[in-house]
């Protein structure tokens, strides 16, 4: 189950479990949109991996008890800011690379 985390994890936005803005890799490192877009190059700086948008939650049980409110986001905020020149050589050597292939 996705841990829905509360926050990028670079600049701290606020990412409610409704939030459209929201993106995650395949290993749940979670960002804001744009972030993603304007600092990460779509390259997870924890695993290399792309990104795309996080699913969002059920605020109402609709279907077998599955929402928000019986599987509540995590509390956990994940606030480690980006080395700007990490990330650089990173995208220099992933960037070019599709996440599928990477």
């Amino acid at each position: 189950m996705l841990a829905l985390k509360p926050s990028c994890e670079h600049c701290a936005r606020a990412l409610p479990p409704e939030s459209p803005e929201a993106r995650i890799c395949s290993f749940e490192c979670t960002f804001c949109r744009s972030c993603v877009e304007e600092v990460l190059s779509n390259v997870c700086p924890n695993c290399g991996g792309g990104f795309v948008p996080r699913p969002i939650r059920p605020r109402e049980d609709r279907v077998g008890g599955n929402s928000v409110r019986r599987f509540p986001p995590s509390a956990d905020s994940v606030h480690r800011p980006l080395d700007l020149e990490r990330q650089a050589a990173l995208v220099a050597v992933l960037g070019e690379i599709p996440p599928e292939a990477r």
